[in-house]
């Protein structure tokens, strides 16, 4: 008995460009930007990341799927990706882990894919052209009539998406053995592996919708305040920025992670710009401008800070302190992270556009939750201080009080 043949698929992108394939995963049509990732493993995590909303995304590893799909790995509650690309898909997953197949799990959560085409060709065409509009479909075999409906699908620029993948309800993350601090943390798109790893500092983490107001912050009484990753363009995000700003107002310390850096940047003042094909993959080089050590880190975005005087990256005076480029990637100096420090040169909040909670790796950057640990740390001892110091006035004041009426 032989199975049965694949059925034929057909990609087109918005410039015309076709490649025809085989269907994979599930059956049908779907539209999105177009990307690639240059990541060899960790498929799973990729394509459970809120930040790949309504993309495609072309996987640069010729051979996919050999791990199959488990229940531990996901950094969310569902695939988000709208359609897959993949050259060589496994035929039967070896892993102790494997719960299913890739093809399966696609085709359970109805995401339409393609493999079987050249997706060298179609990665060196996205990188020339840059990241565009694409159709995936398995019901349509004429590329021009495809091609109409890519040009009349939405585009990435103006999307805002974050509305779309946060949290309908606040969680708690509680924190591994004794509890140090308390985060409240704005999910715009967050992975799994963000709590987890605050978790297991001693931070418990009130995840909030990406609806939090300050008052919802203020609710929690947190010692800081993280922004996580998120799919969409931050300039549309205005509600967040806004909230951004009255953290900064109140002096909480601040952590933003990729989307959370975007809407730092515009938060303090900066414009952002989409980038022409983006940074997607797990071996990104970053130089640390503080420390200059040099980190492979994990990427996951299409707009980037825009820097009044780039590639110099001379500290800017803005409203809420003095903000400085920590971190640029060394392929093409995009800003990778941003400091705010204030007129006594301490540190008041910071931000990485890229992913130190990367899973399954690398973990070059997870010094960064120790970073926002020490600036939690440094504001409760201040704030002891501070509280001291009235302390001690109020004492004097009342004892000078007493004497007065002696």
């Amino acid at each position: 008995m032989t199975s049965a043949l694949p059925k034929p698929a057909l990609l087109v992108l918005e410039d015309g460009r076709a490649f025809h394939g085989e269907s994979f995963g599930a059956e049908g049509e779907t539209f999105g930007e177009a990307v690639f990732s240059t990541g060899m493993t960790g498929y799973q995590e990729t394509l459970t990341d809120p930040s790949y909303h309504r993309q495609v995304v072309v996987m640069t590893a010729p051979h996919v799927g050999n791990t199959g799909m488990n229940d531990e790995d996901p950094e969310s509650r569902k695939i988000w990706v709208a359609g897959y690309v993949v050259r060589d898909p496994a035929r039967v997953p070896s892993d102790w882990r494997s719960a299913r197949s890739l093809d399966d799990e696609l085709k359970q959560q109805e995401i339409v894919g393609i493999s079987g085409i050249d997706t060298r060709a179609l990665t060196r065409h996205l990188r020339e052209r840059g990241a565009m509009r694409v159709g995936i479909s398995s019901t349509e075999t004429d590329p021009e009539k495809l091609l109409a409906r890519v040009r009349a699908s939405a585009e990435m620029t103006g999307a805002a998406l974050a509305g779309e993948v946060t949290t309908a309800e606040p969680y708690v993350v509680p924190a591994v053995g004794a509890k140090r601090f308390t985060v409240a943390a704005i999910d715009l798109g967050i992975k799994a592996n963000t709590p987890r790893m605050m978790g297991e500092r001693g931070i418990e983490v009130h995840v909030l919708p990406q609806t939090a107001t300050i008052d919802d912050i203020r609710a929690m009484n947190p010692d800081g305040v993280f922004y996580s990753n998120g799919p969409g363009d931050p300039a549309t995000a205005e509600h967040s920025i806004a909230v951004l700003q009255q953290v900064l107002d109140a002096g909480l310390p601040y952590f933003g992670i990729c989307f959370g850096n975007q809407l730092f940047g515009r938060a303090l003042g900066f414009d952002t710009y989409k980038l022409k094909y983006g940074h997607r993959g797990i071996n990104q080089p970053v130089m640390d401008r503080t420390t200059g050590k040099v980190e492979v880190t994990a990427h996951n975005h299409g707009f980037a800070i825009k820097w009044p005087d780039a590639p110099s990256f001379e500290p800017q005076p803005t409203a809420y302190g003095t903000a400085s480029v920590s971190h640029i990637c060394l392929n093409d100096d995009v800003v990778e992270g941003l400091e705010l420090r204030d007129g006594d040169g301490e540190l008041k909040a910071f931000s990485v556009q890229y992913h130190p909670e990367a899973a399954a790796g690398p973990h070059d950057a997870a010094y960064l939750f120790d970073r926002f640990m020490s600036l939690m740390e440094s504001r409760r001892e201040s704030s002891r201080a501070t509280e001291a110091t009235n302390d001690t006035a109020v004492m004097a004041a009342n004892q000078g009080d007493a004497r007065a009426q002696a």
